[in-house]
């Protein structure tokens, strides 16, 4: 079972995604994906570089992702072009991973990829988790990472949350604590019928 999990920016989708991960789901993550893309002499980094300049660049010369997430998300053009570079190649990224974890025998696979539904990934799964949040939890969560201006700039280049759970085989809220998500991921394994048996329990049962 190969399933996407998607949501704003500080939804919570990567916690949701390590504790699937606890249920011997191995996460691709698109994020990860991304950023080793981008490494210095990169075909990802001297598109970026030479489409976007010298001023995304830190002192050695590496992309800055903040310096280039400033540039990109205040200008629509530019976030186009942005995307039209990273995301292709991302794409194809998660599809080598994930045939690459079917080879060995891994079927059960979680893809935790922001961008899941607006990059037509959604191809590559079997089922599709949204993580949904109040913009208020967003805002708490990101606030020293980022200003204000910045994440609603980013919120905005999204797809709503409201627009992806028409995409959604199952919604959590994230709106409580961790164990309120551990439980909620649980009722979804269960309706999956991927639970698995606690080892007392096989005992029993002579398995």
């Amino acid at each position: 079972m190969i399933i996407g999990i998607t949501g704003s920016i500080g939804s919570g989708k990567t916690t949701v995604a390590n504790i699937f991960g606890k249920h011997g789901f191995k996460i691709i993550n698109a994020d990860e994906i991304a950023h080793n893309l981008i490494q210095k002499n990169s075909a990802s980094y001297k598109k970026l570089r030479n489409f976007f300049g010298d001023g995304i660049l830190d002192r050695n010369k590496s992309i800055d992702k903040k310096k280039l997430g400033d540039i990109a998300f205040s200008d629509k053009i530019k976030l186009k072009k942005l995307n039209s570079i990273m995301h292709p190649t991302i794409i194809k990224q998660i599809n080598s991973q994930k045939n690459s974890l079917k080879e060995n025998f891994f079927e059960n696979i979680i893809i935790d990829a922001p961008l899941l539904l607006e990059t037509g990934a959604k191809k590559l799964v079997d089922k599709v988790v949204v993580v949904k949040t109040g913009r208020e939890n967003i805002i708490k969560m990101l606030k020293k990472r980022y200003s204000i201006e910045k994440i609603e700039n980013i919120l905005n280049s999204q797809m709503p949350v409201e627009e992806k759970i028409r995409y959604a085989d199952f919604v959590i809220e994230n709106d409580k604590d961790l164990n309120h998500l551990k439980e909620e991921v649980e009722k979804i394994l269960t309706k999956l019928g991927l639970v698995e048996i606690p080892q007392a329990v096989r005992k029993l049962r002579g398995s």
